[in-house]
């Protein structure tokens, strides 16, 4: 009776941990995908962005005057520009590098690298935003306490382009915050599975 009753165990044993392999399995692959349509998302996003903000212009003639509107005019825009641009770059190339990850096997060490990536990442492409947000309201609504007026009841065409390449910037930004909460718990994650095996290691 007492042999049956291991060999069931030891079957028990086998069934439980070969059913948590293929969970672990199952949650790696799924992981792997929304990473990588997540960047893949952000990237695109951010390359739509660049080539609606560059190809915004409107010449108007007010009073005489030739008065031209281009993203490259503002300090602001400017800077969401390049923020774009790092973001769209830095996409692609942590596709490489979360390829590589799904391919090795995660550990504690690249999970952090990958987490601190995606958080500076979502810094910087917030600051663009924010930066884009406050001169396209004064563009668009003025500040009268200030003198300044708004523009976008004369050039139209160029903050309607502006607006679509911040909503598209949005868009990156929000991929990016996703995957920083991904990185973030993947790293909570290894690091729990790590010091249950140092646990078990250190048990007699």
């Amino acid at each position: 009776m007492a042999p049956e009753v291991a060999r069931d165990k030891a079957s028990f044993m086998v069934q439980a941990k070969s059913l948590s392999l293929a969970v672990s399995l199952n949650t790696t692959t799924s992981l792997f995908m929304a990473q990588t349509v997540l960047r893949v998302f952000a990237a695109v996003s951010t390359l739509a962005a660049i080539c609606v903000m560059a190809t915004s212009s409107q010449t108007i003639v007010l009073f005489g005057f030739t008065i031209r509107a281009h993203y490259s005019y503002s300090s602001a825009t400017r800077f969401l520009f390049v923020t774009d641009a790092i973001v769209c770059a830095s996409s692609l190339l942590s596709l490489i590098f979360v390829y590589h990850l799904s391919r090795s096997g995660s550990n504690l060490k690249t999970c952090f690298y990958l987490f601190l990536h995606d958080m500076v990442i979502t810094v910087l492409a917030i600051s663009g935003c924010a930066a884009g947000t406050a001169v396209g309201y004064i563009s668009r609504y003025g500040e009268e306490k200030m003198g300044w007026m708004a523009v976008c009841n004369r050039v139209k065409s160029f903050c309607n382009h502006m607006t679509i390449s911040m909503v598209l910037s949005y868009v990156a930004f929000l991929s990016y915050l996703a995957l920083a909460v991904m990185s973030s718990n993947k790293v909570m994650y290894e690091a729990n599975g790590e010091y249950q095996g140092n646990e078990r290691q250190a048990c007699p």
